[in-house]
Protein backbone atom coordinates (compact mmCIF):
# COMPACT_ATOMS: atom_id res chain seq x y z
CA UNK A 1 0.00 0.00 0.00
CA UNK A 2 1.05 3.42 -0.64
CA UNK A 3 2.50 5.80 1.70
CA UNK A 4 3.97 9.46 1.95
CA UNK A 5 5.93 10.36 4.95
CA UNK A 6 7.78 13.55 5.94
CA UNK A 7 11.70 13.49 5.36
CA UNK A 8 12.43 17.35 6.12
CA UNK A 9 11.78 20.43 7.95
CA UNK A 10 12.29 22.33 4.23
CA UNK A 11 8.35 21.23 3.39
CA UNK A 12 9.14 18.23 0.79
CA UNK A 13 7.39 15.27 0.25
CA UNK A 14 8.62 11.65 -0.16
CA UNK A 15 6.04 9.33 -1.60
CA UNK A 16 6.58 5.65 -1.49
CA UNK A 17 4.94 3.15 -4.23
CA UNK A 18 5.03 -0.27 -4.41
CA UNK A 19 5.72 -2.27 -7.69
CA UNK A 20 6.73 -6.01 -8.89
CA UNK A 21 8.66 -6.85 -11.52
CA UNK A 22 6.88 -8.99 -13.96
CA UNK A 23 8.23 -11.05 -16.96
CA UNK A 24 6.86 -8.31 -19.68
CA UNK A 25 9.34 -6.10 -17.80
CA UNK A 26 12.60 -8.12 -17.93
CA UNK A 27 14.78 -9.42 -20.73
CA UNK A 28 15.81 -12.85 -21.59
CA UNK A 29 17.64 -13.79 -18.64
CA UNK A 30 14.81 -11.91 -15.85
CA UNK A 31 16.60 -8.74 -15.40
CA UNK A 32 14.55 -5.77 -15.91
CA UNK A 33 15.17 -4.12 -19.46
CA UNK A 34 16.39 -0.39 -18.55
CA UNK A 35 13.57 1.26 -19.89
CA UNK A 36 11.45 -0.37 -17.84
CA UNK A 37 12.76 1.51 -15.31
CA UNK A 38 11.26 4.58 -16.71
CA UNK A 39 7.56 2.76 -16.66
CA UNK A 40 8.28 2.18 -12.62
CA UNK A 41 8.98 5.92 -12.36
CA UNK A 42 6.20 7.19 -13.97
CA UNK A 43 3.85 5.65 -11.99
CA UNK A 44 5.38 6.45 -9.20
CA UNK A 45 4.77 10.06 -10.08
CA UNK A 46 1.11 9.17 -10.86
CA UNK A 47 0.59 7.45 -7.72
CA UNK A 48 2.69 10.21 -5.87
CA UNK A 49 -0.20 13.08 -7.45
CA UNK A 50 -2.92 10.71 -6.89
CA UNK A 51 -1.96 10.51 -3.65
CA UNK A 52 -2.10 14.53 -3.15
CA UNK A 53 -5.52 14.74 -4.40
CA UNK A 54 -4.37 15.26 -8.22
CA UNK A 55 -6.00 13.23 -10.59
CA UNK A 56 -4.15 14.07 -14.09
CA UNK A 57 -7.20 12.31 -16.09
CA UNK A 58 -9.57 15.09 -14.39
CA UNK A 59 -7.17 17.28 -14.48
CA UNK A 60 -7.12 17.35 -17.96
CA UNK A 61 -10.52 17.20 -18.56
CA UNK A 62 -12.13 20.22 -16.28
CA UNK A 63 -8.72 22.68 -16.40
CA UNK A 64 -7.03 21.60 -19.99
CA UNK A 65 -3.86 21.05 -18.51
CA UNK A 66 -1.46 18.47 -18.49
CA UNK A 67 2.33 17.08 -16.98
CA UNK A 68 4.73 16.32 -19.73
CA UNK A 69 8.65 15.23 -18.68
CA UNK A 70 10.95 18.13 -20.04
CA UNK A 71 14.05 16.17 -18.99
CA UNK A 72 15.21 13.23 -17.05
CA UNK A 73 18.39 11.99 -15.70
CA UNK A 74 18.88 8.18 -14.71
CA UNK A 75 21.78 6.68 -13.03
CA UNK A 76 21.31 2.92 -13.38
CA UNK A 77 23.59 1.27 -10.24
CA UNK A 78 22.26 -2.36 -9.90
CA UNK A 79 19.56 -4.22 -12.10
CA UNK A 80 16.16 -5.74 -10.53
CA UNK A 81 14.94 -8.88 -11.75
CA UNK A 82 11.93 -11.03 -12.01
CA UNK A 83 9.19 -11.07 -8.94
CA UNK A 84 11.26 -8.54 -7.05
CA UNK A 85 8.75 -5.87 -5.12
CA UNK A 86 10.39 -2.93 -5.39
CA UNK A 87 9.84 0.63 -3.85
CA UNK A 88 9.76 3.23 -5.73
CA UNK A 89 10.16 6.98 -4.27
CA UNK A 90 9.21 10.03 -5.48
CA UNK A 91 10.45 13.69 -3.52
CA UNK A 92 10.02 17.23 -4.86
CA UNK A 93 13.69 18.82 -5.18
CA UNK A 94 11.88 22.67 -6.43
CA UNK A 95 8.70 23.58 -7.80
CA UNK A 96 8.80 25.86 -10.00
CA UNK A 97 5.71 28.56 -11.47
CA UNK A 98 5.54 26.09 -14.30
CA UNK A 99 6.91 22.88 -13.88
CA UNK A 100 8.56 20.49 -10.83
CA UNK A 101 11.70 18.73 -10.64
CA UNK A 102 11.32 15.46 -8.27
CA UNK A 103 14.14 12.97 -7.64
CA UNK A 104 13.01 9.63 -7.51
CA UNK A 105 14.62 6.21 -6.70
CA UNK A 106 14.41 2.71 -6.88
CA UNK A 107 14.68 0.11 -4.12
CA UNK A 108 14.73 -3.15 -3.52
CA UNK A 109 14.35 -3.97 0.34
CA UNK A 110 16.79 -0.63 1.18
CA UNK A 111 19.30 -1.23 -1.28
CA UNK A 112 19.09 1.74 -4.37
CA UNK A 113 18.79 0.03 -7.70
CA UNK A 114 18.27 3.64 -9.58
CA UNK A 115 18.21 7.26 -8.67
CA UNK A 116 17.00 10.03 -11.29
CA UNK A 117 16.16 13.55 -11.64
CA UNK A 118 12.80 14.21 -13.46
CA UNK A 119 12.20 17.96 -14.32
CA UNK A 120 8.11 17.66 -14.97
CA UNK A 121 6.33 20.58 -16.72
CA UNK A 122 3.05 21.82 -17.13
CA UNK A 123 1.49 22.39 -20.27
CA UNK A 124 -2.19 23.61 -21.73
CA UNK A 125 -3.21 20.10 -23.40
CA UNK A 126 -4.64 21.59 -26.22
CA UNK A 127 -1.87 24.16 -27.32
CA UNK A 128 0.73 22.04 -26.13
CA UNK A 129 2.35 24.81 -24.14
CA UNK A 130 3.99 25.98 -20.97
CA UNK A 131 1.54 27.56 -18.40
CA UNK A 132 1.78 27.99 -14.90
CA UNK A 133 1.19 25.38 -12.30
CA UNK A 134 -2.19 26.19 -10.21
CA UNK A 135 -1.36 27.91 -6.97
CA UNK A 136 -3.62 25.07 -5.45
CA UNK A 137 -1.29 22.45 -6.85
CA UNK A 138 2.07 24.21 -6.07
CA UNK A 139 0.36 24.14 -2.64
CA UNK A 140 -0.22 20.63 -2.37
CA UNK A 141 3.41 20.07 -3.69
CA UNK A 142 5.03 22.09 -1.32
CA UNK A 143 3.29 21.16 2.06
CA UNK A 144 5.06 19.58 4.75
Amino acid sequence: MPRMTPVSKTARRSFSFPVRVYYEDTDMAGIVYYAGYLRFLERGRTEWLRALGIGQFRLAQEAGIAFAVRSLNIEYLKPARLDDVLGVFTEVESPGRAQVTLRQRIERDGEVLVEATVRVACIDARKMKPVALPEEIRTKMEMP
